[in-house]
């Protein structure tokens, strides 16, 4: 035995949140599986924690696919009214029915799911409990979704927190971490003094400030320009998937220089670790 020889790094995946667009990252798992890639830990926020978890066990691209196209929007909010907020009952049958009823700590690969708990205002990071209510959580866009009882918490989207939980694996002891943002182009400007429209440029820019903890985290981010597709809707799969793979691949030199132990680690502080709770 070679007691000199290099250490494997641990490397972690983080797959940002953003509705609809996060069909991009099933192309981002394309291209991990032609290059054979195996992450060490898995987290995500809302979407992300969708796709993550699945990867997480062991679901490949071409399954992801096939359920990503007999998705209807109706599946997952199944409120018929538009001003009322959803349950979440969509999201968890979508995940009891593709992976089964199974706890977070059953998955195949260590994951996480990042949510905020409104009763503290707190982020969680969830890697114990049941799957379908982690996943729901993270998921619930508020107004859009009621919140999700889990455990003494109540909880909401993780996107108010952290929209691309780069920092996550950190504390999972990865030395590296790639992340995916399928809603890079989150934020842009508007030239209407319309209220509704004030409003949503006012939110784009509060989830952009939110976003760079994520770059600043990431060792490599795959950031996928979603702008022409809807995170409401689930027109373009094919292109979202498409563009996501592209964009993966164009970074892949970077990345298997991490999985070849050819990159320094990251000198980061512990990023606000005090107001996050481990779940």
């Amino acid at each position: 035995m070679n007691i000199f020889a290099k250490k494997k790094p641990k490397i972690g995946l983080a797959f940002g949140g953003g509705g609809a667009r996060g069909m991009s990252h099933i192309g981002v798992i394309k291209a991990f599986e032609e290059y054979g890639l195996k992450f060490d830990y898995i987290c995500g926020t809302s979407v992300g924690s969708i796709i993550g978890a699945a990867y997480a066990n062991g679901l490949t691209s071409k399954e992801l696919y096939e359920i990503a196209k007999s998705l209807k929007v109706k599946d997952i909010r199944t409120n018929k009214v538009f001003f009322m907020p959803s349950k979440t009952d969509g999201i968890e049958s979508l995940m009891t029915d593709t992976l089964g009823n199974i706890k977070v700590e059953d998955l195949k690969t260590p994951f996480s799911a990042v949510a905020v708990d409104i009763r503290t205002t707190k982020e969680l990071c969830i890697s114990h409990g049941e799957l379908s209510k982690a996943v729901a959580g993270s998921c619930c866009v508020p107004g859009i979704f009621h919140p999700v009882v889990f455990g003494k918490h109540l909880l909401c989207d993780g996107g108010l927190q952290n929209t691309i939980p780069a920092n996550i694996p950190r504390y999972f002891g990865c030395d590296f971490v790639v992340a995916v943002d399928c809603n890079s182009t989150r934020t842009y400007g508007t030239d209407s003094t319309k209220i509704i429209d004030v409003l949503g440029c006012t939110v784009r820019t509060l989830m952009k400030s939110n976003a760079v903890k994520g770059y600043m985290c990431a060792d490599v981010m795959i950031a996928t320009d979603n702008k022409r597709f809807k995170s409401t809707k689930l027109d373009g799969i094919d292109e979202m998937i498409e563009e996501g793979y592209r964009n993966a691949i164009d970074l892949m030199p970077q990345i298997m220089r991490i999985f070849q132990g050819k990159v320094k680690k990251k000198k980061l502080k512990d990023f606000d670790k005090d107001e996050i709770i481990f779940i």
